[in-house]
């Protein structure tokens, strides 16, 4: 059964394997970009199994004019087994009054499926476009 907590310490030993294992070269690229992220992160929680380290959600923002969901990832073997959708919902029930919750995610049907599944909606179909410079 996976639990989720709410994590204050990182230890990059648990944390990169799950980077690495989404394909996420960035972080695991620069692994001292990520410590830096995660301790100065609005809320980072975990999904464990047992006390293996299965998901992640980090988030970003002030917590009442906007919260951005910085990164959600969960194991693949452990994917689409309620995992993401159960870190999602902590999310937004954490921050029940905020204005502004928004993502920049992958632009794929699945991925849009699963975040239309839970309320949200493309930047253009609320008369917005976001810009972002990398």
């Amino acid at each position: 059964m996976t639990t989720l907590r709410e994590m204050t310490e990182f230890d990059l030993r648990e944390i990169l394997p799950l980077y690495a294992a989404v394909g996420w070269p960035n972080y695991t690229a620069r692994p001292e970009m990520l410590e830096k992220a995660l301790h100065h992160s609005l809320w980072v929680l975990g999904a464990y199994d047992g006390g293996k380290l299965v998901g992640l959600l980090r988030a970003v923002g002030d917590g009442f004019s906007v919260v951005l969901l910085q990164d959600i990832l969960v194991l693949p073997e452990y994917q689409r087994q309620g995992i993401g959708r159960a870190l999602m919902h902590a999310l937004m029930e954490n921050y029940p009054e905020v204005y502004q919750m928004e993502l920049f995610t992958d632009d794929t049907p699945k991925t849009a499926a699963f975040y239309e599944s839970l309320g949200f909606t493309l930047d253009s179909n609320a008369g917005c476009r976001g810009f972002m410079k990398v």
